[in-house]
């Protein structure tokens, strides 16, 4: 089975990839020769994921999914959420992303957190949501060279290391989006069958 992935971020494509089960084939907007940044103009991680998919579903007419992820820090009330991927204001920078989030929480001592991703699919004319979570903790600095956004600074539960620390095949048997691809594609093949 084909399914395009409604994405342009390079590194959410990679991790994906190596997350779909056999007998699924992923195409990506590159394949499709489509390279212009999707909108995400709502305020919940569900409607961005909905309004990517909707897009680009009827733009190709291609059953297709679409994620949207955030960091959800308790001491700040849930953010940056939604507005994770521009946190710090435009351009778009995960290394100013991160300097902002620590400074918002020098004196902070609760340190809780988690991931959050939601994959919206869309085909045949009906909508379905998935979510994935990883709860942890936002270290004091950031550690670690591998990943992206966030994963330098958050520890998840039980674990001595941030995401950044784990190698790709490491953190994508516990991520948040790992988490929401496993309940879409079990999904799937259930409905295959």
């Amino acid at each position: 089975m084909e399914l395009l992935f409604a994405s342009s971020n390079v590194n959410k494509l990679q991790e994906i990839r190596q997350l779909i089960p056999k007998g699924f084939k992923l195409i990506s907007l590159e394949d499709l020769n489509y390279r212009d940044e999707l909108e995400e103009t709502t305020e919940t991680l569900e409607g961005n994921a909905l309004q990517k998919a909707y897009f680009i579903y009827h733009k190709f007419g291609i059953a297709c999914f679409a994620d949207d992820s955030g960091l959800e820090v308790e001491v700040l009330n849930g953010k940056p959420g939604v507005h994770s991927a521009f946190y710090a204001g435009l351009p778009r920078n995960d290394s100013n992303n991160l300097k902002f989030l620590l400074m918002e929480m020098e004196h902070s001592k609760n340190r809780r957190a988690r991931f959050r991703t939601v994959i919206a699919y869309v085909a045949n004319g009906r909508e379905l949501l998935f979510e994935g979570t990883l709860e942890g903790e936002i270290t004091m600095e950031a550690t670690g060279v591998n990943g992206f956004g966030y994963d330098p600074v958050f520890k998840p539960l039980n674990m001595d290391k941030t995401l950044a620390q784990l190698s790709r095949e490491e953190k994508n048997k516990i991520s948040h989006r790992a988490r929401a691809v496993n309940h879409f594609f079990n999904f799937l093949s259930s409905s295959q069958t």
